[in-house]
């Protein structure tokens, strides 16, 4: 066995030597007025497709207030959410800050009628750790993900075994809702949400002016990039389907993304012969609004789909060794592409008829020969 497994069985042992509680049952009686999330490890993409979560809590205790710990990796997903009542951005790189640890140490030591620890993807230690020094008399965590037992599960009152094998086709936004749903706290809702107000609106519709859009023309958006290669489709078929709906269509393009993307925007920039917008490092809001007043947008399996999800724009996912049926956006305009574990196995043609099914003659061009 190496030193750190040592050491790491160490202090998980003297964790639960001090802080391991024993199980009991939540009051039924008792309404939560006060309720502590830590969702402070996993991707924003992943924050984002969970927010029925958080939906959750207020369709079923609509007077409570609900705080959300999040991480400085994923806070952005859920900034300006109209079901988060307070965030809080966990930092351990601040905790040696004496001001960051204050404010961190009053929001744990507030009274919480209800603390809880979800799971998704992975179990967070950390996020096991501040639920347990929250002030509370019931917290909630998982027991186990996926039969992989939590060695720090003895840290809640309510231990929840989840399991993704049971059910492999569920969606995340159903899945995280297991954690909660043995306390009678549940939504048939599932579509995720992101709230953006009159100045992402004006930022938006700035944008959408700048690169020509009008009534009589479609604007239709891309998302190239991808934190996972093998989430990313070719760059050269991404610019193929930009010249084919120009070809077909009277539209607008832009292309929206981050620092982290730009040698994928760079290459498109100098290979693509169409002149497109480029809406890079803006807020989730602001990318939010700007595809809410799209007639399309289409992405690679990652965080933005989750953003486009949240909009009533129809929008097309690629997706390649993800499974779908557990990341796809849902709703009625929401369709996705996958053809196997391989991402560019799905062609350009896949992507164009599913577009001609969406635009449909919605200002086509009189030359058109989508065929």
């Amino acid at each position: 066995m190496s030193a750190n497994k040592n050491s790491s069985n160490l202090i998980t042992k003297l964790i639960l030597r001090f802080f391991a509680v024993e199980e009991k049952s939540f009051e039924d009686s008792k309404t939560p007025q006060n309720i502590l999330i830590v969702r402070q490890h996993n991707q924003f993409g992943d924050l984002l497709a969970s927010v029925s979560l958080f939906r959750a809590v207020k369709e079923t205790h609509p007077n409570s207030h609900l705080t959300v710990i999040v991480s400085t990796q994923n806070y952005y997903a859920v900034t300006k959410n109209k079901f988060i009542d307070k965030l809080f951005v966990f930092n351990q790189k601040k905790l040696l800050l004496p001001s960051y640890l204050f404010s961190l140490i009053s929001l744990l030591r507030k009274q919480y009628d209800l603390v809880v620890v979800p799971a998704t993807v992975s179990i967070s230690k950390t996020s096991c750790l501040l639920g347990r020094l929250a002030k509370s008399d019931y917290r909630v965590g998982p027991a186990s993900l996926d039969e992989k037992i939590n060695n720090l599960g003895r840290l809640f009152h309510k231990r929840v075994s989840l399991n993704w094998r049971k059910y492999p086709d569920t969606h995340i936004s159903d899945f995280g809702l297991e954690i909660l749903r043995p306390l009678g706290i549940n939504t048939r809702i599932f579509r995720s949400c992101i709230s953006f107000d009159e100045n992402d609106l004006q930022t938006a519709n700035d944008f959408a002016s700048k690169i020509g859009n009008d009534k009589n023309k479609n604007m239709i958006g891309f998302h190239i990039g991808a934190g996972k290669p093998p989430n990313r489709w070719s760059l050269e078929k991404f610019i193929k389907i930009i010249e084919k709906l120009n070809e077909n269509y009277n539209s607008v393009f832009y292309i929206t993304g981050s620092k982290s993307d730009n040698e994928e925007i760079n290459y498109v920039k100098d290979k693509l012969p169409i002149e497109v917008g480029y809406f890079i490092n803006k807020t989730i809001p602001e990318v939010a609004a700007l595809i809410s007043i799209s007639d399309l947008f289409i992405t690679n399996d990652t965080g933005v789909m989750h953003v486009a999800g949240a909009t009533e724009t129809p929008q097309i996912s690629i997706f390649g060794p993800t499974n779908p049926f557990n990341w796809a956006p849902l709703g009625a305009n929401k369709f996705f592409i996958r053809k196997s574990d391989l991402i560019d196995d799905v062609t350009v043609s896949d992507v164009f008829d599913l577009c001609k099914l969406i635009l449909g003659n919605n200002n086509i061009k009189d030359n058109n020969d989508a065929n």
